[in-house]
């Protein structure tokens, strides 16, 4: 196998990462070309964010977004929220998914963060158990308000 190379998306990834998505939520909309571009742009541009994608070779095969927030809490430190966790389905059970949430993390620790979080719909023994092992422990409440509905597990 070629070795795994995590960085963060670029504009000419896109397309290979909105297909990754479908892994995700596969009957999600699918966001079009140039609103991806300026979202992909607007994260770039916001200090410590990035899509993180893992790519073994030129394929695209995990990918997560991590965002560092800025706080008034904690003496001014930053949080990290981690989102959109997704492997291609043919790549899964490799520990593909856990280095690019290690490389999430490296990065909310390098931009000074106190904790980084996410949250996961699932109630999978298997998905629990894979944030478990990637670092992550279950420990407060999660809550949410939602515009449109959970997605089916």
């Amino acid at each position: 196998m070629t070795e795994l190379a995590i960085r963060a998306a670029e504009q000419t990834d896109l397309p290979a990462l909105l297909d990754l998505y479908r892994h995700l939520i596969p009957e999600d909309a699918h966001c079009p070309d140039d609103k991806a571009a300026d979202i992909l742009e607007r994260l770039a541009n916001f200090e410590g964010s990035a899509v993180l994608i893992a790519l073994i070779g030129t394929d695209l095969v995990a990918s997560c977004t991590v965002i560092v927030i800025p706080n008034l809490t904690r003496g001014g430190t930053p949080y990290a929220l981690i989102e959109n966790v997704v492997t291609d389905a043919g790549h899964r059970s490799r520990g593909l998914g856990k280095e690019v949430l290690k490389a999430a993390l490296d990065r909310a620790w390098v931009a000074g963060c106190y904790k980084a979080m996410l949250m996961t719909g699932s109630k999978k023994p298997s998905t629990l158990a894979f944030y478990e092992a990637a670092g992550f422990e279950q420990s407060k409440t999660g809550f949410q308000a939602r515009r449109i509905p959970a997605r089916a597990e």
